[in-house]
């Protein structure tokens, strides 16, 4: 489930769509939770399905560590790639926002860590990288936990509308790593490395 405060918007003819802030979400804020309604489908299911099926799945999913792929709900498969993401997903089934994300702003994440299945250009935006690769978690998670440890020290401190949707054991081991008491699950652990 994507984040209360939120939209979605017409971003360019070259983005299409995307989900925007309609508020300001703080850094360390839960800005997306995999849940009930959010469908995983496995190398089989999704073979026996029709093509227009497929091709939905293969423009709005994405592909988890044990390499099936996830279709969220809601406006969570709107959440566009970029290269300078404000959003990480964590070992634990959500994503934070790893900088504060002005309203008006859209939520994007790096398809680095989704387990894509083949290698594409993203939009130009001054960065060193520009295409996106298979491998990219496990060239880019050490400096995507860094991010991660940083937003978590924010954890306690911001609203968190998605609370309820994030059991006791997870949420109780979460407030651990904010006070250091524990190491987080590193990004790497969402890698599939069946690929």
């Amino acid at each position: 489930m994507i984040h209360p405060n939120t939209e979605i918007k017409h971003i360019s003819k070259e983005v299409g769509y995307g989900v925007v802030a309609t508020s300001f979400i703080p850094k360390g804020t839960i800005t997306w939770v995999l849940d009930k309604f959010d469908r995983e489908f496995t190398t089989q299911e999704f073979d026996a399905l029709e093509p227009i099926y497929k091709n939905i799945l293969d423009t709005y999913a994405y592909k988890n560590n044990r390499g099936n792929l996830v279709l969220c709900w809601d406006n969570g498969r709107f959440v566009n790639h970029s290269f300078k993401s404000n959003c990480l997903t964590t070992a634990y089934n959500f994503e934070l926002a790893i900088r504060d994300i002005k309203e008006g702003e859209q939520l994007t994440d790096d398809y680095g860590y989704l387990n894509i299945d083949k290698p594409f250009k993203g939009i130009n935006e001054g960065t060193k990288r520009k295409t996106v690769y298979p491998d990219d978690l496990l060239k880019y998670h050490k400096v995507w936990d860094t991010k991660l440890i940083s937003a978590f020290k924010s954890f306690s401190k911001v609203d968190q509308p998605l609370r309820a949707l994030i059991d006791e054991d997870t949420w109780h081991m979460v407030l651990q790593i904010e006070k250091g008491e524990i190491e987080m699950d590193s990004i790497l652990n969402n890698y599939n490395f069946k690929q």
